[in-house]
């Protein structure tokens, strides 16, 4: 059962992942910004998390939240609509989607290209437990974390936390400091969380250049050898000749490398014996 190293190193890992959709490891191959929020969002709130969840989704940035209502709801479908994809992980069991409410949009995310994420087997029973631990995985599966409207106690803080014990960047939307939708958000700003004002500056948090559409991560061997010549390819090696020498394989084993790596579409010739990362 496939469990990514992104959640094997985070305090309390999974013991077992369900997943639904695209394979989670594909998507992980891209920058993924989770985007949390209180549940009884503003219309402010509404504005903003479709606006950012939008502009990140066109510019391949995978979203991630817990399909629940609210901002992570809109996030979800913000992103959709921009043609962009989805991580949505699960308080419940993939079988019992909560909240029921939400069921059509998770069909749609997984129609999109996207995945449902579980780490509850069929026939387990969901408490308020279960989304308080969700919200750890999905932290852990996204690069930085993303909070645009939470009232002072909202569940999203939760998400905070855990990014900071993860070690993840947290950033924050300001709001109207009289309005009680922004408490959590505008604390968080004080406590030191990064200020987003518009994609830009989620886009710097990951090390992104403006303009530029985001590039997927470095491919993953499936071997040791595989992952050695990736990994001279990533440093700048597209020589056929040096990346065998440096990879230190033999002859037949580096041809047969090149060849897996070719066939499934993580590497391509550039002819005369040059290669590149797809």
């Amino acid at each position: 059962m496939y469990i990514p190293k992104e959640l094997k190193r985070i305090p309390s890992p999974p013991k077992q992942l369900f997943q639904l959709g695209q394979n989670l490891a594909d998507l992980l191959e891209y920058p993924c910004v989770a985007i949390v929020g209180s549940r009884n969002v503003s219309p402010y709130g509404n504005q903003i998390t479709a606006r950012l969840a939008g502009d990140l989704a066109e510019r391949g940035i995978v979203i991630v939240s817990g399909l629940a209502l609210g901002v992570d709801g809109i996030a979800h479908t913000a992103a959709l609509a921009a043609g962009g994809k989805c991580i949505a992980v699960l308080p419940s069991p993939l079988s019992n989607i909560a909240p029921a409410t939400n069921r059509q949009l998770a069909k749609r995310v997984v129609d999109g290209g996207g995945v449902l994420v579980s780490e509850y087997e069929d026939g387990s029973v969901i408490n308020k437990a279960s989304f308080v631990a969700r919200n750890r995985l999905v932290a852990g599966l996204a690069n930085v974390v993303l909070i645009t409207e939470a009232v002072q106690k909202s569940g999203s803080l939760h998400t905070a936390r855990f990014a900071l014990e993860q070690g993840k960047d947290v950033l924050a939307v300001p709001g109207n400091i009289t309005s009680p939708t922004s408490v959590g958000t505008n604390n968080l700003i004080k406590a030191g969380a990064a200020v987003v004002t518009s994609y830009v500056d989620v886009l710097h948090a990951l090390g992104l250049t403006e303009g530029l559409k985001a590039r997927k991560h470095t491919p993953k061997g499936r071997n040791p050898q595989e992952q050695a010549v990736i990994d001279l390819m990533a440093k700048g090696i597209s020589d056929g000749e040096e990346l065998r020498h440096k990879s230190e394989l033999g002859i037949t084993d580096f041809s047969q490398v090149l060849t897996m790596l070719e066939i499934s579409g993580k590497i391509h010739s550039l002819g005369s014996n040059q290669w590149t990362l797809q």
